[in-house]
């Protein structure tokens, strides 16, 4: 009985082990996603390049000791997932392209990054996705600060070099002759999704009895809310509108928590009053809306803008399908900037800047369509679950979602940041969603 009970507790240790480096791993793929961006910029300049996939050893490294441990079975959607990859591999370098490097390119991102967000899902408990929140909300102060320094910048200045040290600065075109502000990112999408899953965890916070310092959720409230119009982005207000809506809808029919809601809703009209008074705010308002103004009406009205956002890419990659399209496309990995640049010379799109549209040019119709759909059933089973938990009491999937579901659904995975704030929301939500998740205690208790 003691050789039994010995042996249990040896195998809850190693298990208890193996769990901890799994999670230091995931921990190491958060830091990297935030920080990527300033060491291709700031302070590893001449390693711009490898930097780019830096992630994806610390992707293989959690999927191999997930395989070797047998910590978690393969899921049907990766098992499709993979299968499809392999089939647009060997097809990219017979009929397509024929250059490998492009095809393993294009396929790291559906059989490396994909499968860790059921890692992160698996692995990670509730409390450490309330973990990543709180050090998200820290965060967000200084960058906050950091995006008003690049608004207020020259392109010129050091706070706005670009990859590399591109001394003609990182900032995208905004509106009034200021730029769209990347932070510690390559690019202004980088910062607009960090905001964007900031401001999920910050009206989770507002709204839960989960323990912060309020202090802390303050100042990062302030900091989400001063982001919209330095960032000059659409996306980033449109989103933070969003989960307004989402977290409007988790408090119906419970008074404890609307009135949190109530609670948040003063604090954010004082800090929006505090705010407009302020000139810095002011000059980065009327940039925000000269921007919003000019790209709607150019757009065809708000309501217009918000349906082609959302839609248009979906819709076009069956409309805009060419004729001339081989069956099994083009070959996969053509249409990310990187794979173009080994194939041309020059960062550009082949075939796409839509999502869909780029796995469709890439992979054929038929594939193609296959990948989308798997995207698209994970997104409605994630939907599906999170609804059902916000009804049982527990919202952070519910708001986690609100930020991820589009991303997840039809963001531009050929884009590295994109591709892992994909991955890492999607791991979130799942392992906020995960009552069976990997607990020693609770296998502790059960023996």
């Amino acid at each position: 009985m003691n050789k039994v009970l010995t042996k249990q507790i040896g195998d809850i240790s190693k298990e208890e082990a193996i769990i901890n480096l799994l999670k230091k791993g995931i921990w190491l793929y958060f830091f990297l996603l935030i920080f990527e961006g300033a060491l291709r910029k700031w302070f590893l300049p001449f390693l711009a390049t490898p930097l780019l996939i830096v992630r994806d050893p610390v992707a293989l490294w959690l999927i191999y000791i997930c395989w070797k441990h047998n910590i978690i079975k393969v899921n049907l959607y990766v098992i499709i997932m993979t299968f499809l990859t392999i089939i647009s591999v060997s097809t990219a370098l017979v009929l397509g392209h024929g250059n490998l490097m492009v095809a393993i390119f294009g396929a790291r991102i559906l059989i490396i990054h994909f499968p860790v967000m059921f890692i992160i899902g698996k692995v990670f408990s509730l409390e450490d996705v309330i973990k990543i929140g709180k050090v998200l909300l820290i965060i967000a102060i200084p960058m906050a600060i950091l995006i008003a320094l690049q608004f207020y910048s020259p392109q010129s200045a050091w706070v706005n070099r670009g990859v590399g040290g591109d001394m003609e600065g990182a900032g995208f075109s905004g509106a009034l002759g200021y730029f769209r502000p990347p932070g510690t990112f390559s690019f202004i999408t980088g910062s607009v999704m960090f905001f964007c899953l900031v401001g999920s965890f910050v009206f989770y916070f507002w709204l839960s009895k989960v323990k912060i310092n309020r202090l802390l959720l303050i100042v990062a409230t302030f900091s989400l809310f001063a982001s919209v119009p330095l960032s000059i982005s659409r996306t980033l207000l449109f989103t933070v509108g969003l989960i307004f809506i989402f977290a409007l809808l988790s408090v119906a029919g419970k008074p404890k928590f609307f009135m949190r809601l109530v609670l948040f809703l003063v604090l954010g009209i004082m800090v929006l009053t505090l705010l407009s008074k302020a000139s810095f705010f002011q000059t980065a308002t009327e940039a925000f809306t000269h921007r919003f103004d000019s790209a709607s009406n150019a757009e065809g009205g708000v309501s217009t803008s918000l349906i082609h956002r959302t839609f248009g890419g979906m819709i076009s990659a069956i409309t805009e399908s060419s004729e001339d399209l081989p069956f099994f496309g083009y070959g996969l990995g053509i249409g990310t900037n990187a794979g173009a640049a080994l194939l041309t010379g020059e960062r550009k799109f082949l075939i796409a800047e839509g999502e869909w549209l780029r796995m469709v040019g890439e992979m054929g119709f038929v594939i193609g369509v296959l990948v989308v759909l798997l995207r698209v059933l994970f997104c409605a089973d994630i939907t599906m679950k999170s609804y059902i938990g916000m009804k049982s009491g527990n919202l952070l999937p519910w708001l986690l979602l609100s930020a991820g579901f589009l991303i997840i659904l039809k963001g531009q995975w050929a884009q590295p940041t994109v591709l892992g704030f994909s991955t890492l929301t999607g791991g979130l939500i799942l392992a906020a969603l995960n009552d069976n998740r990997i607990d020693v205690k609770n296998n502790n208790a059960d023996s």
